[in-house]
């Protein structure tokens, strides 16, 4: 094989390679959040969705207006958190697609 078809072969590894990782660990994100007192945990998947939420037995002695604020805020947290996470997985992996290794391309 030429030295430029195996440079090719070498940058589709690395950028398939980089992607493959790229979607274990999307599927590895999760986003949580504690309230201060430790009353609300709320966790997050990759997508926001909400995965868990743990309510300590002091949620009962609160008005539920206010139960329901803190929960949509460990909530929102959360997502946040987990939308950080997916952010720096997909900048890697842009970087990693775009690197002067894949295809040959000079830096």
């Amino acid at each position: 094989m030429s030295a430029e078809m195996d440079a090719l072969v070498r940058g589709v590894n690395d950028q398939l390679e980089a992607l493959e990782a790229a979607l274990r660990d999307l599927g590895g994100v999760r986003g949580r959040c504690v309230a201060e007192d430790g009353s609300v945990t709320a966790e997050v998947d990759a997508h926001g969705a909400l995965t868990g939420l743990w309510l300590a037995e002091s949620v009962t002695s609160r008005p539920p207006a206010e139960v329901s604020r803190l929960i949509l805020w460990a909530a929102r947290r959360a997502a946040a958190e987990a939308t950080a996470q997916r952010a720096r997985i997909i900048t890697r992996l842009n970087d990693a697609l775009i690197s002067k290794k894949c295809w040959g391309r000079p830096g």
